[in-house]
Formats: structure tokens, C-alpha cells, sequence
């Protein structure tokens, strides 16, 4: 008879507690750190620049948004290749200094783009970042640090055919010199306030360049036409200085001098 009431006396303490620890469960869930809860602050390389062939790695700061804290999974990467992973790092509420193993990594192009993946809760997704890190080519090697550019110089204008008549289909080409490291800029030919040719993303070595701009059919309307070269280089717009005037005048609107 004893065992009987002795069982059901741990039912009555047990069964509440576990009901309660049942019922708390969706909150905790709804609670939890989510993945759009974190960003990446700053991404460091370590040496930077770096030679091909060293050893590498990488430090990071990421906030965390959420007043919790949660256990993650991270994983650094260069477009569909991890460089290097961390695995059940606590990442607490503000911000937080992570650093990632050694890696062998090998730079082979002119420009590498780093993102961070997180898995939390068999989520994973990249992290939002507040700008992006990419490691560019330089003379020293590769570096994620800040870089100049040029001086740029507008070598030559070209227009195709020249001369043009009012209407016509035109093609631009411009043959710029780089006296700075190689970067990645948008090129932009304007007459005035107008833009006339733009070629988006182009990879600008150092030393000289031509690049060819699609066609377009522009209209030659006043006595002369003037064309001004610009890049720009993450949203910041610069005009290229150049050896002449590169105008279009009505003599059947020619480039020619």
C-alpha cells in the first residue's frame, strides 16, 4: 500500500515542474538570438599585407543586437570556399572579438570578398556586414587596409564613327593611365551633367588600360560637345584629369584634334 501513495506523492511534486518547463518553451524560443540579430563590425587580416603562400588569420568583431546570448557556429568565407570555421562560440550581447584558426589560404586573383556565415539552431545564413572586406592586390601583397587611388589620367578619347551624325549609333573608347595600385571602379563619360557611355565594375590595373564602351545613341545638338571622364570608386565619383580637351564640334561632330 505505501508504494502505491509514495508514487503518486512524486507525481504530484514532478509533474508541475515538468508542465511549467513544457510551457516555457515557446518563450525561451521566442526569446532566443536569431540570426539577423548579429553584424559584422570589422574584419582583420593577419599580417596584412600578406605574401601568397603565408599563413593567415582572421579576426572579427560582431555585434550582437539581442539582449541574450547564444552559442554559434562560425564560418568565414570566400564566395563558396570556407577559409576557416569556430564551433559553439558564445557571442554575447554588444560586441565581440572573435578570432579565426590559421589558415593556407592562397590569393590567386586581384580581389577577394570575405563573408561570415552563422548557424544558430540549424540556421545558417551570412551575417550582415557594415561595409564590404575585401583583401585587394597591392605592391606589398594583399590587403584588406585602406587604399589610394591614382592619380588617374585620361590618355585618349576615341569615338566610333568619327565623324558622327546627329542620331547616330556612337561607341566611346578611353585609354586611361594608372599611376596608383589597381583597383575596382565604374567608368563615366558625361558631357555636362548628362551621362553619355558608363561602364559599370571594371578592373583598372596599373599602368595603362583601354576600355570600350557600348553603344549608344547620343544627339549631338549644340556647336560643341565636351566629354569628361569619371570613375567611381565605391560611390565616390572622380573626375580624371586629362592631357586635352576631348570635344565634338559640329564639323560633322568629330573628337578628332
Amino acid at each position: 500500500m505505501r508504494i502505491p501513495i509514495i508514487i503518486f506523492v512524486l507525481f504530484i511534486l514532478i509533474f508541475p515542474s515538468l508542465a511549467r518547463a513544457q510551457m516555457n518553451k515557446p518563450f525561451e524560443i521566442y526569446l532566443s538570438t536569431k540570426p539577423f540579430d548579429f553584424k559584422i563590425i570589422q574584419l582583420e587580416m593577419k599580417p596584412d599585407p600578406v605574401q601568397e603562400g603565408q599563413l593567415i588569420h582572421f579576426e572579427v568583431v560582431i555585434s550582437n543586437a539581442s539582449p541574450y546570448s547564444a552559442k554559434v557556429n562560425l564560418f568565414l568565407k570566400e564566395r563558396d570556399k570556407i577559409i576557416s570555421s569556430l564551433y559553439d562560440v558564445r557571442l554575447y550581447p554588444g560586441y565581440n572579438q572573435v578570432v579565426f584558426p590559421k589558415s593556407q589560404y592562397r590569393f590567386l586573383r586581384n580581389e577577394h570578398c570575405f563573408t561570415v556565415e552563422v548557424d544558430i539552431g540549424r540556421t545558417r545564413r551570412a551575417v550582415d556586414t557594415t561595409r564590404k572586406f575585401c583583401a585587394r592586390k597591392s605592391y606589398y601583397g594583399w590587403t584588406l587596409g585602406p587604399f589610394w587611388i591614382g592619380p588617374l589620367f585620361v590618355e585618349s578619347l576615341e569615338m566610333y564613327p568619327d565623324p558622327a551624325q546627329p542620331g547616330q549609333e556612337i561607341k566611346l573608347k578611353v585609354r586611361l593611365r594608372n599611376d596608383g595600385p589597381s583597383i575596382r571602379a565604374s567608368i563615366r563619360i558625361n558631357d555636362r551633367d548628362e551621362v553619355v557611355a558608363e561602364l559599370r565594375e571594371v578592373f583598372l590595373p596599373g599602368g595603362y588600360g583601354e576600355y570600350y564602351f557600348p553603344y549608344t545613341r547620343y544627339f549631338f545638338q549644340r556647336q560643341d560637345h565636351c566629354f569628361t571622364v569619371y570613375v567611381d570608386v565605391e560611390n565616390t565619383l572622380l573626375r580624371v584629369d586629362s592631357a586635352r580637351e576631348f570635344c565634338a564640334r559640329s564639323l560633322g561632330w568629330t573628337l578628332r584634334p
